[in-house]
């Protein structure tokens, strides 16, 4: 009826959930141009829009599958991930390779999901491509051999200093990304950065006299991180280079940016962080998040205040414990300089 209102308390219900994913999943895709129809418009016709996709895969579960509305959304969620992220390499669902799959799955790691929730995420992907096989989208199934993560309750891998030094003295400094990947290592391991963090560092939110970094960290809050004096060595040696490049426009602000002028990618990182590490021996799993393990770790070891750290790590629990601990700049300063062993080493040397 023309003129009629809603009313004020509307419940949206799971499969209305469902519909609102689907065309957020759609617009993300397509603003970001690139949907599988700007990426391949002289490919073949018969690859369809992810967001077609999607429906259809949605339509299966419902009718052939009989799922609920709940499970429903569950699985159209954990697709909607993965879209997102092969958006961000700039590839569709029927392109990817076990490699992308599996580096998708170091990526949602690399943001704190517990093993449980992975495998529950990665059980839905599979799904999905079991789909596109069946609908003759695809003739291979890219998760077949993709292995599920291991529900240990062991504590995450953490680097020694010396191993942290191993990992930069495989860097080859002769390239041209070499001074860049050395500032980035240094960075992570000396601020306790989150890897999505990193990416997002801009020269504004650096503070050179100060030594801190603001950081925007989960749901949009914002801290300050002291940086140490080598990271900031380390840094000077990569603007040398970078002031030489050209930028793309809008890329300025970025610290850390590709061959193309543009700020680096979650998964870039990874695979750079993990192929130093073979070269240099290290046994052990790791990734950019050990890195921030292995800086609470050392200053653990090294005597600093544990509210302190959760304070430079930026943790949920913070905004609670912050309610009885009042923790300023200056204390946190303080905390980093006497227990972080690159602190002590450099102290240590310019004395």
């Amino acid at each position: 009826m023309l003129g009629s209102r809603l009313p004020n308390k509307l419940r949206f219900g799971p499969l209305t959930t469902i519909i609102f994913i689907l065309h957020r999943n759609y617009l993300t895709l397509h603003s970001s141009g690139t949907t599988s129809a700007k990426i391949h418009n002289n490919m073949q016709t018969s690859k369809e829009t992810s967001s077609n996709l999607i429906h259809k895969y949605l339509r299966y579960l419902k009718l052939e599958k009989g799922y609920s509305p709940n499970t429903l959304e569950a699985y159209i969620r954990d697709v909607d991930k993965l879209l997102i992220f092969l958006a961000d390499e700039q590839k569709i669902p029927q392109e990817a390779k076990l490699e992308d799959i599996e580096n998708f799955a170091a990526a949602i790691g690399d943001l704190g999901i517990g093993a449980r929730s992975l495998a529950r995420i990665l059980s839905g992907v599979r799904q999905f491509y079991r789909f596109l096989v069946l609908d003759g989208y695809i003739e291979a199934d890219p998760t077949e051999l993709l292995e599920s993560p291991k529900q240990s309750q062991h504590l995450p891998e953490v680097l020694s200093t010396a191993e942290v030094d191993m990992l930069e003295s495989a860097i080859d400094l002769s390239k041209w990304e070499g001074h860049r990947n050395r500032a980035i290592i240094e960075t992570l391991f000396s601020c306790g950065l989150r890897v999505s963090e990193l990416t997002h560092l801009k020269l504004s939110n650096l503070y050179r006299e100060e030594q801190f970094v603001r950081v925007m960290g989960k749901g949009s809050k914002e801290r300050l991180v002291p940086i140490s004096p080598r990271a900031l060595q380390e840094l000077d040696f990569w603007f040398a280079d970078r002031n030489a490049m050209k930028i793309k426009e809008g890329e300025e602000d970025y610290i850390f940016l590709n061959r193309r002028g543009a700020h680096l990618t979650r998964t870039m990182i990874l695979i750079m962080i993990k192929n130093y590490a073979k070269d240099a021996g290290i046994k052990k799993n790791i990734s950019p998040h050990t890195l921030r393990h292995s800086f609470a770790t050392a200053l653990l070891e090294g005597g600093a205040n544990l509210r302190a750290i959760q304070a430079m790590l930026g943790h949920e629990s913070i905004s609670t414990t912050e309610i009885y601990t009042h923790i300023d700049t200056t204390t946190l300063r303080k905390e980093i300089l006497e227990h972080h062993p690159r602190n002590i080493a450099y102290k240590q040397q310019h004395q």
